[in-house]
């Protein structure tokens, strides 16, 4: 099979993978958009192989066609292949080596910069740019923009891995990539071709009935769904060498105490000193 086909499965095995057996939801309309999305899974390890000529192009006219609040567009990516630069970003990111692994690492980026250089041109005053509602758009249409990529390179047949990290010092990140105020790295994207080695399985997710509420909130069978999960997420972590553990403690873990924030406990006073007043 060529590398760029991804692989079919019936709608219940895709879903099967997704959620287990006991958890599986009834499936309803399907394609192989929808299958593709649901074989999504990180990957953190990465031939050193070159991308395809034209591929950056392809992925960023991928996310420059996710939806942008009022098309406003206070997003941009920043295509990042210098060994240097990406060791310097995967130090920020607590050592992920994936990040000087992949041939491609990108940087998306909140940015009201440009905005404001339209206004400065053209000699007017923006007053939202100083506003949180200004910082929280950026940051979802990044988001929006990111995942939008994200599907086109898999359905390449190429491997991804998020990067929330570079959020533990976004003034270090801002000095490498030389960005301008009004703009902030949210996350990185590693790009490339998995290596053998780091080959896992699709990781389930929480039974539906755990996030999908119909009319309101809530479901009352919550604990029971979670601590279905948790045996579930547990056999996940020894299969595929992970470190042991399930949901409930995973979120402990992260959510517990500041130290395991790596910093970004600071984040607000960072967002304004990097020219988001955050009002």
């Amino acid at each position: 099979m060529n590398e760029s086909t991804p692989i079919t499965t019936s709608k219940a095995e895709a879903l099967t993978r997704r959620y287990g057996v006991d958890s599986r939801p009834a499936a309803g309309p399907w394609n192989d958009h929808i299958e593709l999305l649901l074989s999504h899974r990180s990957v953190r390890g990465y031939r050193p192989d070159a991308l395809p000529e034209g591929t950056l192009e392809t992925l960023v006219a991928a996310a420059q066609s996710a939806a942008t609040s009022s098309n406003m567009q206070t997003w941009s990516v920043v295509a990042v292949t210098d060994p240097a630069a990406k060791a310097a970003l995967a130090k920020v990111a607590s050592n992920q080596k994936h990040i000087e692994q992949c041939p491609l690492f990108l940087v998306w980026l909140a940015d009201v910069s440009r905005n404001q250089r339209l206004a400065a041109e053209e000699r007017v005053e923006l007053v939202a740019p100083a506003y949180l509602e200004a910082f929280l758009v950026a940051a979802i249409d990044a988001a929006l923009a990111a995942q939008n990529a994200t599907v086109a390179a898999e359905s390449l047949g190429l491997s991804t891995v998020y990067i929330g990290a570079l959020r533990n010092d976004p003034l270090e990140v801002r000095e490498v990539l030389g960005l301008p105020d009004g703009t902030m790295g949210v996350f990185g994207l590693c790009v490339g071709y998995a290596a053998p080695e780091a080959a896992n399985e699709v990781k389930p997710r929480l039974p539906q009935p755990a996030v999908l509420f119909r009319e309101r909130y809530g479901n009352p069978d919550e604990p029971a769904l979670r601590a279905g999960y948790d045996a579930k997420l547990a056999a996940f972590s020894r299969r595929n060498e992970m470190v042991q553990d399930n949901w409930t403690r995973r979120v402990i873990n992260r959510m517990g105490s500041l130290a395991a924030m790596g910093g970004r406990d600071r984040l607000a006073d960072i967002v304004r000193a990097m020219g988001f007043p955050l009002k």
